[in-house]
């Protein structure tokens, strides 16, 4: 690690998605995460322990112009979604965008050290699915090992961001907080708004 990550990244994509355990590499990835999902009609607020990815979906009429993308996508949502034992509900978000909704309250203790930005507290259990996830190999992994294990990097962090260690030691975490905002998926559902 030669620097510093400072832009804002999708905490629960890095955190919270490899907890779903689908495996890295699979051909579809959601275009997003989210842990809330507010609009007028239901409220999936924190207190609810969910967690939603968001995929851009092939289309079955395209089958012929796609090289069966959607035939392997109904294999893997089937696999990796639907028959996930965490899998509650879909929603509909335009004929393109589909959002899919899990349980996490099976993890309410990591996912509340989440929301308080507290990553090296998580479980045992939660560290070692993200690492899995991420691999040995790599910056991207270097950083989520700082980020779930900080007492191992404080020296190299004090070196590049140009402090003391102490100020780290006090602050304990290397990653900021997720941003509720770009947490929370805001765009209403069509299937939703039909059945208003």
């Amino acid at each position: 690690m030669k620097q510093i990550y400072k832009n804002y990244f999708q905490k629960s994509k890095v955190f919270l998605y490899p907890l779903l355990e689908i495996s890295k590499g699979v051909g579809f990835v959601p275009i997003n995460t989210h842990i809330t999902y507010l609009n007028s009609i239901t409220n999936y607020h924190h207190e609810c322990y969910k967690f939603f990815c968001l995929y851009h979906t092939p289309h079955e009429f395209e089958q012929e112009l796609d090289g069966g993308k959607y035939k392997t996508w109904k294999v893997f949502e089937q696999l990796n979604i639907l028959d996930h034992p965490l899998y509650e509900q879909s929603f509909v978000i335009d004929s393109r965008l589909m959002l899919y909704m899990f349980d996490f309250s099976v993890m309410k203790k990591d996912i509340d050290k989440f929301r308080e930005g507290k990553y090296s507290q998580f479980s045992e259990y939660a560290k070692k699915r993200i690492l899995d996830f991420f691999g040995k190999k790599g910056t991207i992994a270097e950083y989520v090992e700082s980020y779930l294990y900080p007492e191992h990097y404080y020296d190299l962090y004090s070196e590049l961001l140009n402090i003391p260690v102490e100020i780290l030691k006090e602050t304990r975490e290397l990653c900021d907080l997720p941003n509720e905002k770009l947490e929370n998926f805001e765009k209403k559902s069509l299937q939703l708004e039909l059945f208003k």
